[in-house]
């Protein structure tokens, strides 16, 4: 079997599933700061809240990716369901809808390498004191991004059995220090009740139509993190067996996820409050690790922190690789993406992956040193929560039509969502679009502008990069299908 027709090996149990997955409760970290600046204790609310979302909603992944145990997770069902059964004549829209999704799936996990990445920068900066500006913090954030990618590109082409086995200890070392930290805030009385009761909402909050709107876009770019444990669903051709592992990866990880989202949001909320989040940036973490270690201890804690970062990095990493894959195997990106290795993995995909985050990091570091636009990583970020509403109700619409297409009906079911969730999964289709979506888009403009008090381009750069990137994608698709004519 040539490398560009191998096919992925059944080889990995839901316990490594999960286990990749299971870097998803640090994706609160870089947004809590954001977050709790408009919503202040209330955080914590939407946290929770947008867990229990993930669970509304893979309860329908889970079913769909068992009927399809073939297809990657949600990018290679929204493909599958959405194409014609026939050849029809031009273009087919419904597989454009279906690719679209994809690339939406895409963009939503990609950038999460080049946002822990700066992440980690942030933290050594922090940690060493380092005094970067300039040309100079470019070319650090661009070394501590190449290191990163060179590691994803080793430990993803060896298979993922083999990467499975190293994120199992990922796990463990991930969940250990985040855990420790906050405990010791506890013991050591750092946290309080009374900031998070006294901080529930901010002085001015009067549940205004524009104090509703930035709720719900923080309920919109919360799912961004909350909700992401659907990715263990991406490795539905890679289980043993599909029917099985599929929902008890994806529950065994929610339930650790609804666990850990409302104890981190509580601990650290409590233990700083709002303006000493906010002055700590996206490195939340640090000043409560200082506070319960001291100095020294407070480098171990963050150190071991920073190996949780690297986890949830190959968990972005692998699924956005995955996500080019099942499109190029579609037929709606060229060939080359779908070409694998001797151990079955998309290492060319990997390779684009890389090098999309690299130029990305390199255009992020120099708009905000050298240009001195306000871009961070919560920029690139709320691009791709963008993308992630768009993906989630294409995906969740495949997940109805699965119910509602005879082309469906006869398929075996080993896992089936809970009776009337068709409904409900309608719904939410309804809420992706018309009010997770546009609240975002408010959201970002909000944020970005400093309340509405600052114009120019940076009030808009996260959304320009998001329809930049999303919307390159039809004119690639257009020239893929006219090719293959």
């Amino acid at each position: 079997m040539s490398e560009n027709n191998a096919s992925m090996a059944r080889s990995v149990s839901w316990k490594q599933g999960m286990f990749i997955a299971l870097g998803v409760p640090l994706l609160i970290l870089p947004s809590l700061g954001d977050v709790s600046s408009l919503v202040w204790g209330c955080c914590i609310f939407v946290w929770t809240v947008s867990v229990l979302q993930g669970f509304v909603q893979n309860l329908a992944y889970g079913e769909m990716v068992t009927i399809l145990p073939n297809a990657t997770g949600l990018p290679g069902c929204a493909q599958t369901v959405f194409k014609s059964e026939t050849k029809t004549n031009g273009f087919d829209k419904g597989k454009l809808l279906g690719a679209f999704s994809a690339w939406c799936y895409w963009f939503a996990w990609c950038p999460v390498v080049v946002i822990f990445t700066m992440m980690i920068g942030d933290y050594l900066v922090q940690m060493f004191d380092l005094a970067f500006e300039g040309w100079t913090a470019v070319g650090f954030y661009m070394v501590v991004g190449i290191v990163i990618v060179t590691l994803m590109l080793v430990l993803g082409a060896r298979g993922l059995e083999g990467g499975a086995k190293v994120s199992t200890i990922l796990a463990l070392l991930s969940l250990i220090p985040i855990i420790v930290i906050l405990l010791g805030a506890l013991a050591k009385g750092m946290f309080s009740f009374d900031v998070i009761a006294s901080e529930w909402t901010r002085p001015e909050f009067c549940w205004s139509a524009q104090d509703v709107v930035l709720i719900l876009g923080c309920f919109a770019l919360g799912q961004w993190s909350a909700c992401a444990w659907e990715t263990a669903a991406v490795y539905g051709p890679e289980y043993k067996d599909p029917g099985k592992d599929v929902p008890k990866a994806l529950f065994g990880c929610g339930i650790i996820c609804l666990i850990m989202y409302f104890f981190v949001s509580t601990v650290v909320y409590g233990s700083l409050g709002h303006d000493a989040i906010t002055d700590a940036g996206t490195a939340t973490l640090k000043p409560i690790a200082e506070f319960v270690f001291g100095d020294i201890g407070s480098y171990i804690a963050l150190f071991f922190l920073i190996v949780a970062m690297v986890l949830i990095i190959q968990t972005g990493f692998l699924g956005s690789s995955r996500s080019l894959n099942s499109i190029a195997e579609e037929g709606n990106l060229p060939a080359w993406f779908a070409a694998k290795n001797k151990h079955g993995m998309p290492l060319n995909a990997m390779i684009f992956v890389s090098a999309f985050n690299l130029v990305l990091l390199l255009i992020l570091e120099a708009s905000s040193w050298v240009f001195e636009l306000s871009t961070t990583s919560m920029t690139v970020l709320t691009a791709s929560a963008i993308g992630y509403c768009i993906a989630n109700g294409i995906a969740l619409a495949a997940y109805v039509k699965t119910k509602r297409d005879p082309r469906f009906a006869n398929i075996e079911r080993p896992f089936k969502a809970p009776r009337g969730w068709t409904g409900v999964i309608t719904v939410m289709v309804i809420i992706q679009f018309f009010v997770w979506l546009p609240s975002l888009v408010y959201w970002s403009y909000y944020l970005s502008s400093d309340g509405g008090l600052e114009t120019g381009i940076t009030a808009y750069i996260a959304i320009i990069i998001a329809v930049i990137i999303l919307a390159a994608y039809v004119p690639i698709w257009f020239l893929v299908q006219k090719k293959a004519e």
